[in-house]
């Protein structure tokens, strides 16, 4: 069974960067599409980012859009997400999820397998 651990979060202040890792176990990544979430406190969960299965289609919310990457390195069983310019309102947990397909608007729905989630805080 697909197991999925982010590491990578952290307290940064506006403008700087972080970048999360997802690492799978139990199962190749890259049999997966993988996605990136985040919840800030009060509101719903909300779709960030997601990467096919093969690396080679990318989608992003909009509030994110120019500002973070992502992306998959099935070698080591990993996906990414850089996180540049970050803006107060990025706090939040982020989730990285696997599912069989990105969609354009990165719904949750398409996805099965969560991990614990990662605190990223922007403040100065």
């Amino acid at each position: 069974q697909l197991q999925l651990v982010e590491s990578g979060g952290g307290l940064v202040q506006p403008g700087g960067s972080l970048r999360l890792s997802c690492a799978a176990s139990g199962s190749t990544l890259d049999n997966y599409a993988t996605g990136w979430f985040r919840q800030a406190p009060g509101k719903e969960r909300e779709g960030v980012s997601c990467i096919d299965s093969s690396g080679g289609s990318t989608n992003y919310a909009d509030s994110v859009k120019g500002r973070f990457t992502i992306s998959r390195d099935n070698a080591k069983n990993t996906a990414y997400l850089q996180m540049n310019s970050l803006k107060h309102e990025d706090t939040a947990v982020y989730y990285c999820a696997a599912g069989p397909v990105c969609s354009a608007y990165v719904f949750s729905a398409d996805f099965s397998s969560w991990g614990q989630g990662t605190q990223v805080t922007v403040s100065s």
